[in-house]
């Protein structure tokens, strides 16, 4: 990372100097003053803390924009003392001791010769969302009080650093759902600290009440608002806490000093087109939205686009769904853990009775999944362990998954027995798995059946995985993906009137069961490349990958080299459909042993398919 400190000469001039030692403290609108003067929270640490202190705010810039520090005997004390908010009067200084806030103060000359061997830094507290509200007709987010508006203690992790450890703290304010978006865009405007780090339930950041801040005064929701947070400079309290150092200043909240720092971001209105943020819900409960640049989402949409041919002329066209494919890669890329079914019996005088659709696409989606560091199970029938067991390993051996996948099996009980398996010790504030993916996955009709194509009944070959997704519904902190080429998949109860009306058997076949997102696809192995494409796309997208890590953290993840590789390919797909022939896993209309997915020649339609979502997915924007 590149060391933007800046040593500085002078950081106050004369004549705004000259006000804070008179004590004057009537200015207003600091960031918009002749001379380009910046406002800053101030910092004041022993010099032997000073490295460490540089590397924990260049690790977490989102809360702590370092613009530079001064060294021992290069500031004079009129550089701190501070310029406070005009509501906020003094305190001006707190005084730390071993990690406990001893004190406030207005002016540090009392400990002169302390501060002898002491390092200020400058953080950058330029921004604000007011102007933004300004800026799309909505009123300033003013505190219920008369203090600063309220900062929030969350339970999301800053990156640590040789003694410097704390939780990030965040700023709130409600927005209108209709005003989000062009609220986010105002925001993200002024550049990447601009940028919300969450949308959505305080709770998903760990904040229980917003009516009772850490810091200042709570502002008021009304009915219909949304909750936007930003990273808030309140964290540099929590890290000087905990270090424990014998002693150390910072600015009280709402006071800051005035500097003639340069900002390093891009001046406000120089959004790049790759920059400009869209904003989509991906939970109801909770509430939750997510972001990705418009480039990121256009890519998706076309990902979309390009699986929704119908080349078994099945009437699929009137099943689908606009977004589907980003909502679900956008919920996808939040979950912590995931868990993924596949699995429709076609073959009732062979064995294994699966077909090739559905498993390659499975592969596909958890070689990503592994990739990004998520942990991924499959769930499948009980019959069917040792077969699933079987590929993984040889997909171990091919090179087409890094690792194995726990094999996991469902065969239903008494009320609450899917609850129990899908959390721990059957808490649904603690789900084992955050996103249930079905990919080719025979589905439970409204009768409590499950039929193919034909309107064969197959329930005596199916276990009630369904069940889990059901119970989804009802957990919050669970989202669930379907994905189908037919209608009587797991997850396309979302579009079971379509199924009925248009798609062949309908009325019979239509799974019952929903999905939250329902990826409706030509065959449903292109559904699980697409998704695995997706995930490429957004974790390649800054602006969601600085959501995702809430502007806390390194912006580049280890690993990252190999997302490429672990993108599918027609060369892993041949590698793992030669594996369903040794097994005898045949495709899904034929039944001909061999290199066919639903009756289609891979070779051809599929290897092409495969080559233009990755053509899509890796070309520079």
């Amino acid at each position: 990372m590149i060391t933007f400190t800046v040593r500085l000469k002078a950081c106050l001039p004369p004549a705004i100097r000259s006000l804070i030692l008179q004590r004057k403290p009537n200015i207003r609108h600091v960031s918009g003053m002749a001379g380009g003067l910046r406002p800053a929270s101030v910092v004041v640490l022993h010099r032997s803390l000073a490295p460490a202190f540089e590397k924990f705010c260049q690790a977490n810039s989102g809360p702590l924009p370092l613009l530079g520090l001064r060294e021992p005997d290069t500031w004079s004390l009129p550089a701190l003392n501070a310029v406070p908010d005009p509501r906020a009067g003094s305190p001006r200084f707190l005084k730390y001791e071993l990690g406990a806030c001893t004190g406030s103060l207005t002016s540090l000359e009392e400990y002169t010769e302390q501060l002898g061997d002491m390092v200020a830094f400058f953080l950058d507290c330029g921004f604000s969302p007011e102007a933004a509200l300004e800026k799309v007709g909505l009123p300033t987010g003013d505190s219920v009080g008369h203090g600063p508006v309220g900062a929030y203690k969350t339970t999301v992790p800053c990156a640590a650093m040789a003694g410097f450890c704390c939780p990030l703290v965040v700023t709130m304010r409600p927005i209108p759902k209709d005003k989000l978006e062009k609220l986010v865009q105002a925001t993200c405007s002024v550049g990447n600290k601009g940028q919300p780090i969450h949308i959505g339930d305080p709770e998903l950041l760990g904040i229980k009440d917003l009516s009772k801040p850490d810091y200042g005064d709570p502002v008021a929701c009304q009915p219909g608002d949304v909750p936007v947070f930003w990273p808030s400079q309140m964290t540099s309290l929590e890290a000087v806490s905990s270090c424990k150092t014998p002693l150390a200043f910072t600015s009280a909240p709402g006071c800051t000093v005035m500097t003639n720092l340069k900002d390093t971001e891009a001046p406000a209105g120089c959004l790049t087109p790759e920059g400009i943020p869209e904003v989509h819900r991906i939970s109801q409960d909770p509430l939750h939205y997510s972001m990705a640049s418009a480039p990121a989402v256009r890519k998706i949409r076309e990902l979309e686009s390009i699986i929704a041919v119908d080349p078994g002329h099945r009437g699929i066209g009137h099943l689908l769904c606009r977004d589907e494919l980003l909502r679900a890669s956008l919920s996808l890329s939040h979950a912590r853990a995931v868990l993924v079914t596949t699995g429709f019996p076609t073959h009732f005088n062979h064995q294994p009775p699966e077909e090739t659709d559905g498993p390659p696409g499975a592969m596909a989606l958890a070689a990503f999944l592994q990739a990004l560091g998520k942990p991924v199970s499959m769930i499948v029938d009980l019959r069917a362990v040792s077969l699933f067991e079987n590929l993984v390993e040889e997909a171990v051996e091919q090179g087409v998954l890094k690792t194995q996948i726990p094999i996991l099996t469902f065969q239903g009980g008494p009320a609450g027995a899917a609850q129990a398996f899908l959390c721990k010790d059957g808490d649904p504030k603690s789900p084992r798995f955050n996103h249930l993916v079905a990919i080719e996955r025979a589905g439970r009709a409204a009768d409590g059946n499950y039929y193919n194509a034909r309107k064969m009944n197959i329930k005596h070959l199916v276990d009630p995985i369904d069940d889990l997704f059901l119970a989804t519904q009802k957990i919050p902190g669970i989202s669930s993906t379907g994905v189908g080429d037919g209608g009587n998949e797991l997850g396309m109860g979302k579009v079971k009137e379509a199924v009925k009306r248009h798609i062949r058997n309908g009325d019979v076949i239509a799974c019952d069961v929903e999905a939250d997102f329902a990826v409706i696809t030509g065959v449903s192995n292109w559904g699980g490349y697409a998704l695995a494409c997706a995930l490429y796309i957004l974790n390649s997208c800054e602006v969601h990958r600085r959501y995702l890590r809430k502007a806390v953290g390194p912006s580049r993840v280890p690993g990252e080299q190999n997302w490429t590789q672990a993108l599918p390919s027609v060369a892993k797909e041949e590698k793992m459909l030669g594996i369903l022939a040794r097994h005898k896993v045949r495709s899904g209309v034929s039944g001909i042993v061999g290199m066919e997915v639903d009756g289609l020649p891979f070779h051809g339609t599929h290897a092409q398919m495969i080559q233009k979502l990755v053509d899509v997915t890796t070309v520079r924007v």
